[in-house]
């Protein structure tokens, strides 16, 4: 019985995650955080920020990407696939009730006025996560010019994602190299 149960509690908290959150994966970061490091322990906070940045670099959907890696490492692919049902199953319920009533509901000013309410919170339930991270990896004040220039490179040179997320990449990996090679000649990490 006590092996179904993690089984159970690993489905369970992603879908409580999975029907409070909106505004996609990063609007959950804090209520996943929440839960799997503060609440139930099952993972420790830098590698829940390093599962964070190695999510973020898989192709698919964040969340669910989030909720298979939790599960995988918790209860292997059973964990995982567990995780990943909770996580879809609240999303896929309202995807298919929205689909039914679609037409009579987004005309209706009162729904209107509700998503017009819900932004702002998906704006600070994204930003709330995003400084902790900021914060957790102890970026450098030297290095903050980073995203302020991928935004103003997406924003207003129309630069297309794609290629800053490349440049990003290739940039780490030059950076890292160069770090390494230094402190392998015993000079501080840049």
């Amino acid at each position: 019985m006590k092996q179904n149960s993690i089984y159970f509690d690993l489905f369970l908290t992603f879908l409580k995650i999975g029907a409070f959150t909106l505004g996609g994966g990063y609007a959950m970061l804090a209520l996943v955080e929440k839960a799997v490091v503060d609440s139930r322990k099952w993972i420790e906070e830098k590698d829940f920020w390093n599962m964070i940045t190695l999510v973020q670099t898989l192709p698919g959907v964040f969340a669910v990407n989030t909720a298979l890696y939790v599960g995988y490492r918790i209860k292997g692919a059973r964990g995982a696939f567990a995780a990943m049902l909770g996580a879809v199953l609240p999303s896929l319920v309202i995807i298919i009730v929205v689909a039914m009533f679609f037409s009579q509901m987004w005309k209706n000013p009162i729904v209107e006025a509700i998503f017009l309410g819900i932004r702002p919170c998906v704006v600070a339930l994204i930003l709330a996560p995003s400084v902790k991270m900021v914060k957790s990896v102890g970026l450098k004040l030297k290095a903050a010019w980073i995203p302020v220039a991928a935004v103003v490179a997406v924003c207003i040179f129309y630069v297309s994602p794609v290629y800053v997320i490349l440049l990003a990449g290739f940039g780490g990996l030059f950076w890292g190299m160069v770090s390494y090679h230094f402190i392998q000649k015993g000079g501080e990490p840049c």
